[in-house]
């Protein structure tokens, strides 16, 4: 988030603003009952107002420029002792300056510049305290509560809501209540054709010509993990508790409530999930290390189970200089050891499966934990998490915590989406929660996925953090063209990206192939280029002083002009991976500078993979 000194909206205030950037529009008395309400201003154009009305109720509204994005929306929490919905009454506010750098492992970028203005607003009730805590910034707005009081805290529900115009255009994730693994497609239509019915995060909504993601972030053991709920009656959002109560001691904090606001570029682009999560809990990050991944399982759902199978899968990484090879379920402890102490000698990294109850309890965790790290297992996957649930969030942080004491990476399965964890442990890599390519699998029958999935993924589930789509599958069921394939080793972000073709079929195409040996999995830096979710995602991401393409497009043939703005100075050669005209990739070679525009031609649900790099 950036953000510069706000701006003071009246001259008679200008005092007291200059250390606060929410500008008291109507200055009563702070303990009268009477209605208030603030202004709330940043850098660009992200602006918001906070009001308490007669009545003690609060809400929130937010803009960007002159577009309403969010209407007055509730505020509020309920406890066992207090409902602090209503009959507030205001007791003070305190403002400071947000500003910090931080590294992560993985992401659009692996330094981070945070830059905003919070403002804590104290109300009373009942002899009971509630702060709402408020951070508002050149990419968003977000606010949590804070109940200071002493003793436990029983939870009962929020009555936060999010009242976004019914006019707007939305991409809405229907939440399985049951298996509670955001593996669904996203429904497009305007919010006020949407189904009354349970979403989960994150949402995205076009609003005129702004954007904004509302999501959930900095998610700990002390709460669940909430979702949306449209009523339909109002054509509002309601943010609804997984548990019928959370329980949490003293001075308890909630996640943040997250607004990513701005232009399209703004919100893909936007830091603000791991802005707002808690430092790293990890001070040695030398023993993490992204990286590819060959995974047996897709091609082959008994290679798990066979040493000499994955023994191929080691050669074959180590042939191409990926890092690793993931184990599925299937895997025998009578040969792991055989199989780490194999593919160390090769320079391979070895992942393996684990369904999480394997590791349910703490003393399950102290005696497989340093066994697996004795084999030289360098990561887990964790599988059928299945919950949002405050016990499960309780599992997540005794995981978090058990694994980085024992040098262990994590990616999960079956699971809930990430809400920042990547910056407070820089050990997880990924997370599923997304319907990916184990949904491509060859089977008889099987239908690919609408193509219009792959081009929302981009501007959703991926923008809360790394996702293990498990991609570049060329074999499967798919509505992409190949080299559309091939770009969503950039187009998708994964600390550990498992590319989950056979080998026979990644040699088979050595073109490619050559690709995918040369791709990062960490970026330094993220632009989009070109962008409609639904219709088209073309992303450049930078390594060092190398860009990297990926382009790829939902429906009919069309060409692609693209700008390549984001380039440095000089003269660039790019080399380009797309379809030829028998449906194959073919290579091409340009000489570009950043004033070039890039002209390609793509087949339906097509697009293409490129490279750039410095000339002279």
């Amino acid at each position: 988030m950036r953000t510069a000194r706000s701006k003071v909206t009246r001259a008679v205030a200008a005092l007291a603003c200059a250390a606060a950037v929410l500008v008291p529009l109507r200055a009563a008395a702070a303990s009268d009952g009477r209605a208030q309400d603030w202004r709330l201003t940043g850098k660009g154009q992200v602006s918001g107002e906070l009001k308490l009305n007669n009545e003690g109720a609060l809400t929130l509204a937010a803009r960007h420029g002159s577009t309403a994005v969010l209407r007055p929306s509730g505020l509020g929490i309920r406890t066992a002792e207090t409902d602090f919905s209503k009959g507030l009454r205001f007791a003070g506010r305190s403002d400071r300056k947000v500003h910090e750098t931080y590294p992560t492992t993985t992401g659009r970028r692996t330094h981070h510049t945070s830059d905003a203005s919070e403002s804590t607003f104290t109300f009373r009730k009942d002899g009971r305290t509630l702060k709402v805590v408020i951070r508002v910034s050149a990419d968003g707005l977000a606010y949590r509560y804070v109940l200071p009081d002493k003793g436990t805290v029983t939870v009962l529900g929020e009555s936060t809501e999010y009242a976004v115009p019914p006019s707007a255009d939305s991409f809405l994730l229907p939440y399985d209540n049951g298996r509670q693994d955001y593996e669904s497609a996203h429904d497009h239509g305007k919010v006020a054709d949407a189904k009354a019915g349970d979403y989960g995060y994150p949402s995205l909504f076009h609003i005129g010509s702004s954007w904004m993601l509302i999501e959930e972030a900095d998610l700990n053991s002390s709460y669940g993990g909430s979702r949306l709920t449209l009523d339909s009656a109002t054509d509002r959002f309601k943010l609804t508790l997984p548990d019928p109560a959370e329980v949490s001691g003293p001075g308890l904090t909630t996640p943040w409530r997250t607004m990513v606001i701005g232009d399209l570029a703004t919100v893909t682009e936007s830091d603000l999930p791991t802005d707002l999560a808690a430092p790293s809990k990890v001070a040695d990050t030398s023993w993490i290390k992204p990286g590819k991944a060959a995974w047996s399982w897709w091609s082959d759902g008994q290679s798990p189970t066979s040493l000499d199978a994955q023994k191929k899968f080691v050669d074959f990484a180590a042939r191409e200089g990926w890092e690793y090879i993931l184990v599925d379920s299937g895997w025998s402890d009578s040969w792991m050891p055989e199989l780490t102490a194999y593919a160390k000698e090769k320079g391979v990294g070895v992942w393996v499966w684990a369904r999480w109850q394997t590791i349910d309890a703490q003393s399950e965790r102290d005696r497989l934990f340093p066994l697996w790290k004795s084999w030289g297992i360098a990561g887990l996957k964790i599988d059928f998490l299945e919950s949002d649930g405050q016990d499960r969030m309780r599992w997540y942080d005794a995981v978090f915590k058990d694994s980085a004491r024992h040098k262990l990476m994590l990616n999960f399965h079956g699971a809930t989406i990430p809400r920042g964890q990547e910056r407070t442990w820089p050990q997880l890599m990924s997370t599923e929660a997304v319907k990916g390519a184990e949904g491509t699998r060859p089977k008889p029958g099987r239908q690919p996925f609408p193509a219009a999935h792959y081009t929302t993924l981009p501007f959703t589930r991926n923008l809360i953090g790394p996702m293990d789509f498990t991609p570049v599958t060329f074999t499967g069921v798919r509505p992409t063209s190949d080299a559309a394939e091939l770009a969503l080793s950039v187009v998708y972000e994964s600390g550990v990206q498992h590319f989950a073709d056979s080998v026979e079929s990644y040699e088979s195409r050595p073109l490619e192939l050559k690709f995918l040996n040369q791709v990062p999995t960490v970026w330094d830096e993220t632009k989009l280029v070109d962008g409609d979710p639904g219709d088209r995602a073309v992303l450049a991401r930078r390594s060092g002083d190398t860009w990297y393409l990926g382009a790829i497009t939902s429906g009919a043939a069309r060409t692609l002009d693209e700008p390549l703005s984001f380039l440095g100075k000089g003269g660039w050669r790019i080399e380009m991976w797309k379809d030829g005209p028998d449906g194959k990739v073919v290579t091409e070679t340009q000489e570009v500078t950043a004033t070039s525009r890039l002209k390609v031609d793509v087949p339906k649900n097509g697009g293409f993979a490129a490279k750039l790099t410095k000339t002279g």
